[in-house]
């Protein structure tokens, strides 16, 4: 963890923020519920450019280390091919672990204008405790490899 020195903080303490952010993102994804309506950001309350557009079911993160600013970055196989990702789906979240499936770049370049990711079988839980920064990337649909 980050801050292994500080013993005085509660264990949720250094991923609330960021849990309260995926969490808004998850419920967008599941659809699971509304929320008051805010202008931008990670917690915007609904996916795509207006609310009434339904064509988008993520909203893609990014997560940057706490202890040198570095991307987190995750293997996958799509298609018989390995590669690396540093653009996830958040699934699931439970206290500081955070659970994200990893998205390729779409191999299909006729359609990664409109659709630049796909899904794989790649999973990963992250203890949020140790990423310093969340970055949102602009919400999108995820194709099916």
């Amino acid at each position: 963890m980050c801050d292994q020195n500080n013993t005085t903080r509660n264990n949720n303490d250094g991923c609330s923020c960021f849990n309260d952010i995926l969490s808004v993102i998850l419920k967008l994804q599941k659809r699971g519920s509304q929320v008051e309506t805010c202008p931008e950001g990670c917690d915007k309350p609904f996916l795509g450019p207006v609310p009434s557009f339904t064509c988008y079911n993520t909203r893609p993160v990014t997560f940057y280390r706490c202890c040198d600013g570095g991307q987190w970055i995750m293997p996958y196989t799509l298609n018989g091919s390995d590669g690396t990702s540093n653009v996830f789906r958040v699934e699931n979240l439970d206290g500081c672990c955070c659970t994200c499936r990893v998205l390729a770049p779409n191999p299909d370049t006729a359609s990664s204008d409109t659709t630049p990711y796909v899904a794989t079988d790649s999973f990963f839980t992250i203890n949020l405790s140790c990423v310093g920064i969340l970055k949102c990337l602009p919400d999108t649909y995820i194709a099916c490899a």
